[in-house]
């Protein structure tokens, strides 16, 4: 697996595992991104200079694009991260979600099993194309149980429904075409770079800012934290010794509720940078978002036990690193935060948004 494209390499997750294929394990990289507003090609910076590195600007959805790099970069496989991703976007502008995360999907599918069906039967046994999930197409649990690979799908919001066809369509592809697909379920992913629109970059800056901190509902709502570095490696690892045609769900084993998060935060905030008063006291409740599921949890089992691949970062080493970077790299989001997004609540109009303090 010398030649990896990867879809959303500018984007959170994406960038990650174009820095650890680029950057640490010299992996020949073709980053092909549309750049909307959450992909910053400033988090590649610590690899944008290296000569096995590639940026193409491009939509998934513009097969005649997606032809001629597939025909220019002849890759062993394919990483698909690309996706419009933020639950609260897809309930106010679902038609976004519909046509990058389905039609974009079906768009590299075919551009893929067209450059795979004319290689020589070497490297036609090779390929490898690995389609990135989320655990939200599980939809909600109870208090009990874990999202395992064979849990039926049971999507709440337009984000997740549209990441759940997009999942059925590379299943397709593989069991009508024999495309070599393997497909990824992921828990929630944190740490550097991430897009201030998200809970724990949201959280992180507006307390140190001294801006109010939203809590969606009672902070009740559980999700099982994953690093995203510890992705990028299970990423590598499904792609290059996952057995074909088979899901492998990522979870970093760190259930907290949504409260407990955002006071980690902002006790580690405290300690690293102290301010007048605790930041707890920021903590502001607010009208809940529709359809939001109350609690995800992933069983990932079969990944450690079968590939071997375990997550280095619990969420208590894994937090204060994530908070560290923030406070130490604020020429990467203080320009996103000044002319991109500055923190206003999306999903809601602002009539329906609540004010009431945390009692």
């Amino acid at each position: 697996m010398k030649r990896v494209l990867v879809t959303g390499g500018a984007g959170f997750i994406g960038s990650a595992v174009v820095r650890h294929l680029a950057g640490e394990l010299g992996v020949e990289v073709l980053n092909v991104d549309k750049l909307t507003y959450a992909g910053n090609l400033e988090s590649l910076r610590p690899v944008s200079n290296l000569p096995n590195y590639r940026f193409a600007r491009a939509d998934i959805v513009d097969r005649g694009a997606l032809d001629a790099l597939f025909a220019e970069f002849r890759p062993d496989g394919v990483m698909h991260l690309a996706a419009e991703s933020h639950v609260d976007r897809s309930i106010t502008g679902a038609g976004d979600f519909v046509q990058t995360n389905i039609v974009g999907t079906f768009s590299l599918l075919e551009a893929a099993r067209a450059h795979w069906s004319g290689l020589d039967a070497d490297a036609k046994a090779a390929f490898r194309f690995l389609h990135v999930s989320t655990d939200e197409v599980y939809g909600s649990l109870g208090a009990d149980g874990l999202f395992e690979e064979t849990t039926p799908y049971d999507p709440s919001s337009p984000y997740s429904a549209s990441k759940a066809a997009s999942d059925h369509l590379a299943q397709a592809w593989m069991r009508t075409y024999g495309l070599p697909v393997v497909i990824s379920n992921c828990s929630n992913n944190y740490g550097p770079f991430h897009f201030p629109e998200k809970l724990i970059p949201l959280v992180t800056l507006n307390a140190l800012a001294g801006k109010p901190l939203p809590v969606y509902g009672r902070g009740d709502n559980i999700r099982d934290w994953l690093f995203v570095e510890d992705h990028a490696r299970a990423l590598w690892t499904i792609l290059t010794t996952g057995r074909l045609g088979e899901k492998y769900n990522v979870g970093g084993r760190n259930e907290r509720t949504n409260l407990e998060v955002v006071e980690t935060i902002c006790d580690v905030l405290d300690e690293l940078r102290p301010a007048a008063r605790p930041r707890r006291e920021l903590i502001n409740f607010v009208t809940d978002r529709p359809g939001h599921d109350q609690r995800y949890a992933i069983d990932a089992t079969k990944l450690e036990d079968e590939l071997g691949w375990r997550a280095r970062e619990d969420f208590a080493s894994g937090i204060r690193r994530t908070v560290a970077w923030y406070l130490d790299n604020e020429w990467w989001w203080k320009p996103l935060r000044e002319g991109v997004y500055s923190g206003e609540r999306l999903g809601l109009g602002a009539a329906e948004t609540s004010t009431a303090k945390k009692g």
